[in-house]
Order: structure tokens, then C-alpha cells, then sequence
């Protein structure tokens, strides 16, 4: 058996490992993965990226102070069901249970939301997942790092103004949103009425049944409405039949702003020339040249070596950019967390502390190769959000080009949202909000 293990803990070691970790010294992560479904695309990309950064972060480093990251896939298909029995599956796996849980699925999230109160295991996702779950007040296990649908949702509305000539001129304006059918397609609804009731826009909200390859009747309606902009708030096959089909109605691409979920390459080829001049916000830019994804790319793939993408060209895409900036906030979260339990393998609970307390700066990120990769981090118990900034980059006909610098969020619109949504939440609930003064 001492046999046996020793060449467990090898392939470990040499492979970044897809089978579960029982060893004392080791940090168990799950990985809800979707590497079938209808936004598949999605999902080899980014979490091909996040495992890699997991790789390299063993091969390079030992591990986080020393503690080796293990981790194991559950295939969700995108699916709400599949991806809580993943949770129930792995979250008592290794010699601390789950690290915490990153489905990238926002039913998934409002789903799990409950159960991981109760579990004490973080459900964590860079940029995206429930915005009211910023207030760290009622959430104490739920982070929507970075920049939250909600916050995001503020930018574009800043950009449409900012390419009107000033967000006065917002006035008389009709902006569709245009929406996945699910909760991720519907989560910035709250913002944009109240947006649109700041800056006196009229917003329209037509929705998108899955799969979504079909939306004639969609557009067909949006031709009626002669809308100035359009929003797309949607994810994989619905991205390119959302651009096909303006091109078929005559709406122009550049009036067209899309989410997190409509900004990968993966988005827009399949579209053709109807892609170019398309505007999105990125959740992590592409691009390659970052030194992080230059060491990715010759520790995990140089010399023959195969890392975690099945299409190495795939590597500094948007998607595996996302993975891979995950996977620098959830070590980066272990690597704090350490600092106050000790370097081992940490509970959810213990780690949720690390995820309270990030301050990814200027100073950091260039520690960690990732300067211009993600925007300044910096939580706190009561903001789970910890930024709120975006870039935009838009579709050349070859390549993504950014066209702005980070652009903030409107937190005088975002925060009053969250804390109103929240305190609802705790009241259906019958939860009693922490008092974050009293958190170290």
C-alpha cells in the first residue's frame, strides 16, 4: 500500500491530477467542469485555464506554501441538477473537504447558495454569479469577485453613453436587452430599470429560450422596436445566431454590447464577418503576452507537453484567460488564508476568510505576471465584490482589440441594489446579517 501511494502522489505530481486527493499534506479542489452542453465553448476553455494555473502552480511552486493542490472534474453539462449533485459528491473529499466550489453557472449558484452557508464551503467566481451576494453581510460563503453582473451592467450603460456623447444624452434612448431564459440572462433586470429610470432611457427585455439557435422572432420584434442599442446578455450557440441574425435584419454590429458571456473568441468566429465591430466586455481580456500565460504555455506546453487544453491555440484566448485568472484569486485566496491558520490543507471555512480578505494591487499582480489580466482586488467582509471595473474590447474581423482603459462601476446605483436585495433575502430567510465591524 506505502508502494501504491508513493505512485499516486507521483502521477500527482507529474499529471495535475483528475482523481480524487485523500493525502494528509494535500489541498482538495473540486471542478464543476461543462465540457458538453450548450455553452461548452465556455467551459473547456476556462476551466482548461484554471487547471492550468493549478499545474503550474505545483510544478512551479510546490504547491501553495508548500501544500499540493489536487483536484477532480464533474462533468454538469451546464445543468442545474448535475452540478449540485457534483457539490454533494465532492465537497467531503480530502483530508479537509472542499476548498471551496466554482460551478460558473448562475442557477447553480442561487441554487447552491443555501447549502454552502450550512456546509461552510465558499461558492467563489470571478466576475460573475449572484450579484447580491456582494453583501458579505448575508453571504457570508458567496463571492461574486471582481466585477458583479450588476456593476458590469453599469459600465456598458457608461460606455453606450460615453459613445453618445455623455450620459445626458442617454435621454429618449430605447435599449433592448436581449437575454439568455435563465437566471444568469436575467440577473442585470434590477440595474437596467433602475438605470433607465436614472438617465431616462426606455429598456426593453426579450428573452432567449435554450438552446437558442433560433431567435427570429426575436430580432423580428427588435426591427419593430428600431432600438439605438442593443445588449446581449447571453453564452455560447446563442452568441453567433444573436450576430448572424442582425446582420440578416440589418442591425448593426456595433450597436451591439455584450456581456461576459458573448466576449470570447469562441463567440464570434463562428459568426463570420457579421461579428465585426462587435463591442463586449470581457470578463478577463485575451491576449498571451501576459508573463503568466508566457510560463503557462512553456511550463505545461513547450517540448510536446500537452497542459490541459485539447487545442494548445487556444491558450490567451478570452476563456482560458478566465480560467487562468481564477485560478490566481482562488490560490491567491489559500495563500492568505495560510497566513492566519498555517501553512496545511484548510477547510472551506478556513478559506473563506482567505476570500474576505484578498488586496490584489498594482504591486501584486506584477508579483504574479498578471498586470492588466485583472483589475485590483480588494475584499472585505461586508464587500464580496472587492472592485467593480471592466474593459471593452471589440471584434476586428481577425482578433480582439481593447478600446478602453478600466472603466469603474456606478456603486452609487450598485450598492443601494445589493444592500436592498439582500436585507430581502435575510428577511425571507429569517437570517440575522453578521455585523462586520466585529471581523478581523
Amino acid at each position: 500500500m506505502k508502494i501504491l501511494h508513493q505512485v499516486l502522489v507521483g502521477l500527482v505530481v507529474a499529471f495535475g491530477v483528475c482523481f480524487p486527493a485523500g493525502a494528509a499534506g494535500e489541498q482538495f479542489i473540486p471542478v464543476p467542469v461543462y465540457k458538453t452542453g450548450p455553452v461548452n465553448a465556455v467551459g473547456t476553455g476556462l476551466f482548461g485555464g484554471f487547471i492550468d494555473y493549478l499545474d503550474l502552480v505545483n510544478k512551479r511552486d510546490g504547491g501553495v506554501g508548500g501544500v499540493k493542490l489536487v483536484w477532480e472534474e464533474c462533468e454538469t453539462a451546464f445543468q442545474v441538477d448535475r452540478t449540485v449533485e457534483c457539490y454533494e459528491r465532492l465537497k467531503k473529499k480530502g483530508p479537509t473537504g472542499a476548498s471551496f466550489f466554482m460551478p460558473y453557472h448562475t442557477g447553480s449558484v442561487y441554487a447552491l447558495t443555501e447549502r454552502a452557508r450550512a456546509d461552510r464551503v465558499p461558492i467563489v467566481m470571478l466576475g460573475a454569479g449572484r450579484a447580491d451576494a456582494s453583501d458579505g453581510r448575508v453571504f457570508p460563503y458567496s463571492f461574486p469577485i471582481g466585477t458583479s453582473y450588476w456593476s458590469a451592467n453599469t459600465i456598458k450603460i457608461r460606455y453606450i453613453g460615453n459613445r453618445e456623447g455623455g450620459m445626458d444624452k442617454l435621454k429618449g434612448k430605447k435599449i433592448v436587452n436581449l437575454h439568455m431564459g435563465n437566471a444568469f440572462g436575467k440577473e442585470t433586470m434590477p440595474v437596467l430599470e433602475a438605470q433607465a429610470k436614472k438617465y431616462g432611457f426606455q429598456v426593453a427585455h426579450i428573452e432567449i429560450p435554450l438552446p437558442g439557435m433560433e431567435q427570429q422572432a426575436q430580432w423580428l420584434q427588435i426591427r419593430q422596436l428600431k432600438p439605438d442599442w442593443v445588449i446581449l446578455n447571453s453564452a455560447g450557440v446563442q452568441v453567433p445566431a444573436a450576430l448572424k441574425m442582425a446582420q440578416r435584419m440589418g442591425y448593426p454590429a456595433d450597436r451591439i454590447v455584450g456581456g461576459g458571456g458573448t466576449s470570447a473568441e469562441e463567440d464570434v468566429i463562428p459568426a463570420g464577418d457579421a461579428a465585426k465591430g462587435f463591442v463586449a466586455w470581457p470578463l478577463i481580456p485575451s491576449g498571451a503576452e501576459y508573463p503568466v500565460i508566457q510560463e503557462i504555455r512553456k511550463v505545461l506546453y513547450s517540448g510536446g507537453k500537452k497542459g490541459n487544453l485539447e487545442d494548445p491555440r487556444r491558450i490567451g484566448t478570452v476563456f482560458h484567460n478566465v480560467g487562468v485568472a481564477n485560478g490566481i484569486m482562488h490560490t491567491e485566496a489559500i495563500r492568505v488564508a495560510q497566513g492566519k491558520y498555517g501553512k496545511k490543507p484548510l477547510t472551506g471555512e478556513q478559506i473563506q476568510w482567505g476570500f474576505e480578505h484578498l488586496n490584489i494591487d498594482d504591486k501584486r499582480l506584477k508579483q504574479l505576471g498578471a498586470v492588466g489580466l485583472l483589475p485590483n482586488i480588494k475584499t472585505s467582509c461586508a464587500d464580496h465584490e472587492g472592485g467593480g471595473a471592466a474593459k471593452f474590447h471589440q471584434w476586428n474581423g481577425s482578433k480582439w482589440v481593447i478600446i478602453t482603459d478600466w472603466i469603474p462601476s456606478d456603486q452609487s446605483i450598485v450598492r443601494p441594489l445589493i444592500e436592498e436585495a439582500a436585507a430581502k433575502y435575510a428577511k425571507e430567510k429569517g437570517l440575522t446579517p453578521r455585523d462586520c465591524s466585529k471581523e478581523g
